[in-house]
């Protein structure tokens, strides 16, 4: 198991004190890159091979999110390698051990030059220790999306969103879809299918499913109905409150 140590900070919590949710996927997507970095297998071996980790899926159960200032620890595993995929699972656990949450990932491995799936080197699979599944319910990959939908205001692609392969970054997906949840849905659960990279200029159409309840699904699409992809968000729905901010001014 590989794991890195950190504390949360102010940049990466919301308005409650609390980390938000692309900032737990973020943490979860830099100790993949950390672990992968380390075992002599990131970006720079990648590129000389003409290869590239694709993300297919995510699911992410959350207990409880951290406070800002808390000690956490991430952690991740590879527990399987089959033909050209990859599965990896991470989990966060607060000081005292307590997981606070865990996720389950589906990778591609990609031929940039022929855009198709590729195995891995056998010196890939010698770099990376294969554990043991986490404990977690695992769910199915396909993510069904039902009803009328309501199409939301379009979002463009801009050069923040971007990552190292020139595509939009797995987290901003789930950033915008993100947006359009109300302020007093908290997520406990985050599904993600990824079915096309959106790349600089590109525009999303969101489309939100089951607006109003607590199983909200958000369809990031082309202008032809064609998902880039899919955001499922399981949570609570609790009462609104006027709450104090937790920082009033910073010196």
């Amino acid at each position: 198991m590989y794991s890195f140590n950190s504390r949360v900070r102010y940049s990466e919590v919301n308005k409650d004190g609390r980390l938000k949710l692309v900032s737990l996927l973020d943490y979860f997507q830099d100790c993949s890159t950390f672990h992968s970095e380390d075992a002599g297998m990131g970006t720079e071996y990648l590129a000389g091979q003409g290869l590239a980790w694709v993300l297919n899926f995510w699911q992410i159960d959350v207990m409880r999110y951290p406070q800002l200032c808390e000690q956490i620890t991430i952690e991740t595993c590879p527990y399987a390698f089959k033909g050209c995929l990859g599965f990896r699972n991470f989990d966060m656990l607060d000081e005292q051990g307590n997981r606070i949450a865990v996720a389950n990932t589906l990778w591609t491995l990609l031929n940039l030059q022929s855009m198709r799936p590729a195995k891995p080197t056998e010196e890939m699979l010698q770099a990376y220790s294969i554990s043991s599944k986490l404990p977690m319910e695992y769910l199915s990959r396909k993510i069904p999306v039902e009803g009328e939908g309501e199409r939301q205001d379009e979002v463009l692609v801009r050069k923040h969103h971007l990552d190292t392969n020139y595509h939009m970054n797995n987290g901003q997906y789930v950033a915008v879809a993100s947006d359009l949840l109300p302020e007093n849905f908290e997520v406990n659960r985050l599904m993600v299918s990824y079915h096309k990279s959106a790349v600089l200029g590109d525009i999303l159409y969101p489309v939100i499913y089951g607006k109003g309840t607590e199983e909200v699904t958000v369809v990031l699409e082309t202008e032809e109905h064609s998902p880039y992809a899919i955001v499922k968000f399981n949570g609570i729905l609790s009462k609104q409150e006027n709450r104090v901010p937790v920082v009033g001014k910073i010196l």
